[in-house]
């Protein structure tokens, strides 16, 4: 079948949620998975990182951050203007898909390891680099609000640097850079568990998922429509920005996986500090509810289907 096992578990929460199974993965679970998927790919970043810090990694990271700046800026105007949304909401919005979903990212990686094609294996640094930007730039486009934004900009520094995911993913990237002679000793967890930890980490998505899918709202076409669209332009945005950069076919996947993907967990961690007042359900349910399982069920074979037919391998 085509079907990739790890997205099977993502259909099969899913499924469980909307038929109203009694199925739970405990919250203790969920976050010990987590824990484990972003530190396997800090670690494997890492590992790669100790072996390719050169200038052109530097200045593929500077495309990387402009990347995270042009998303938000690209969404901006079709949530504000097409969708009609306040701007503070559409700004919200924006910011998500101008960030990037590690899990997304994770659900590529083993999608191309398990056709056997290759890609840089530096990608959780652009991962990092990736988290930030959209914030800052959410953050201006909501400028009514700037008396929110000064109070609390300490604060907010704070959460983007130093919130779960970044520490993790950030930490794992520096342990598996100093320590790379090491890592054999831990890998069998890192390492060679990480599809089955993927696919119960997407066990536990597939549910989230389905239980966005009821709280759409009013406002339910509009963000479908939207949370298709914005990842197939994030993708074709993404796919130019890897032609200079003369990234591998696989690379350039990646590299449209994170274009595509919205955050959930970083961004509106952020914006509950510098705007609390926002209302973070629309994004939060457009992204996990809608791109999120648009990326892993189509996204994902669409984009390496079309790179890997037409992109220029390097």
């Amino acid at each position: 079948m085509g079907l990739d096992i790890v997205v099977a578990f993502f259909i099969l929460g899913a499924a469980a949620q909307l038929l109203r199974s009694p199925l739970s993965i405990p919250e203790g679970l969920y976050q010990s998975l987590v824990i484990l998927l972003l530190l396997a790919i800090g670690l494997k970043g890492g590992i790669a990182l100790s072996e390719h810090l050169t200038t052109t990694l530097l200045l593929q990271c500077l495309g990387i951050l402009a990347m995270g700046v042009v998303l938000p800026l690209l969404a901006f105007p079709i949530l504000a203007q097409i969708g009609q949304m306040p701007r503070i909401s559409a700004a919200t919005i924006a910011a998500h898909y101008g960030s990037v979903s590690v899990a997304t990212y994770a659900v590529g990686v083993a999608f191309l390891e398990s056709r056997n094609i290759p890609y840089e294996p530096y990608f959780p640094l652009f991962v990092a680099v990736l988290e930030a930007p959209a914030i800052a730039v959410g953050l201006w486009l909501a400028r009514e609000n700037r008396k929110a934004k000064q109070s609390g900009r300490g604060e907010l520094v704070r959460e983007v640097m130093l919130n779960q995911g970044m520490v993790l993913l950030l930490g794992g990237l520096l342990i598996g850079w100093l320590a790379s002679d090491q890592t054999e000793r831990i890998m069998p967890l890192f390492g060679g568990l990480f599809h089955g930890v993927l696919a119960l980490f997407l066990l536990a998505m597939g549910q989230k998922a389905a239980q966005r899918w009821r709280e759409m709202g009013r406002d339910a076409s509009f963000l479908a429509s939207f949370g298709v669209a914005m990842p197939l332009m994030g993708a074709l945005l993404a796919t130019a920005v890897a032609l200079p950069m003369g990234l591998s076919a696989g690379g350039a996947i990646l590299l449209a996986v994170l274009g595509a993907s919205a955050s959930y967990i970083a961004v509106p961690a952020a914006f509950s500090v510098a705007m609390p007042k926002a209302d973070l359900g629309p994004a939060i349910t457009a992204s996990l509810g809608v791109t999120f399982p648009f990326n892993v069920l189509v996204g994902i074979p669409l984009y390496s289907a079309l790179i890997l037919n037409f992109f220029p391998v390097a």
